[in-house]
């Protein structure tokens, strides 16, 4: 193929070139750059549209999480961190009908933290009959530079059809912890709440432990199973190939 050399760019370049979805090429000595058109069914097989659908929830958390400032230190940039963390979560099967596209959901194992302090393990339970987030923390965890952060997730429906987590994060004293059995525990009524969760996450200067959502909510759940698989894939227009599903 002829090629003309482009000053502008100071190298040289074929006519025409397609790249990402977009085809360049050279007009008058300029290069323009349109959208390329192509009828081309884009593959999608069972492995791909997974990865799809997981990359979609993630980006969606992602966009509620950010604005809460969390903690990723671990890899270059905070979203590729939780990316690679939350890419570990079950796969949300959602229709490919708008809104749902925009939808997220609460589930345990979100994180919400990534960095080199111990993890603090903790769970949902009861403290003197009263519901609580119980943890493996002690009294002697506490000193004057280790700060505590915690973070709240909160399952809404929006206009009464779309799934979305909010986050926000607060930052709790060990003095408002409760010690049970030689640990410590946050106690309060919300800590009933089945459309919420939280993560206690452990704060030292810029370091951070990792931690992730524990909760009672179970509305996830409904789009993770096989036929959910198929309503998704069906509205994305098939899978390439046909997925084994286990008798019902």
């Amino acid at each position: 193929m002829k090629k003309k050399d482009n000053p502008g760019l100071g190298m040289a370049i074929p006519k025409r070139v397609r790249i990402a979805g977009m085809t360049f090429y050279l007009r008058k000595g300029q290069v323009i750059g349109r959208e390329s058109a192509t009828h081309e069914k884009r593959s999608n097989t069972l492995p791909q549209f997974v990865q799809r659908q997981k990359m979609r929830h993630t980006t969606m958390l992602w966009k509620m999480l950010r604005f809460c400032n969390p903690m990723f230190t671990e890899r270059r940039t905070a979203y590729q961190n939780f990316a690679s963390l939350a890419n570990q979560l079950p796969a949300i099967y959602v229709p490919d009908d708008g809104s749902m596209n925009q939808s997220s959901f609460l589930m345990p194992g979100i994180p919400v933290s990534d960095g080199i302090l111990t993890m603090v393990k903790q769970e949902l339970g009861e403290v003197g009959g009263r519901p609580a987030l119980i943890t493996d923390l002690k009294k002697s965890d506490r000193t004057y530079h280790t700060k505590l952060r915690l973070y709240t997730a909160v399952q809404t429906i929006e206009n009464n059809v779309l799934p979305r987590v909010r986050f926000s994060m607060r930052e709790v004293s060990w003095w408002d912890m409760t010690e049970v059995e030689g640990h410590l525990a946050l106690v309060g009524e919300e800590f009933a709440d089945e459309m919420k969760g939280w993560a206690l996450v452990k704060v030292m200067d810029d370091r951070c432990s990792r931690q992730t959502i524990v909760t009672r909510c179970t509305l996830f759940e409904q789009y993770t199973t096989e036929e959910a698989l198929e309503v998704a894939a069906d509205s994305y227009g098939g899978l390439t190939e046909t997925p084994y599903l286990s008798p019902r």
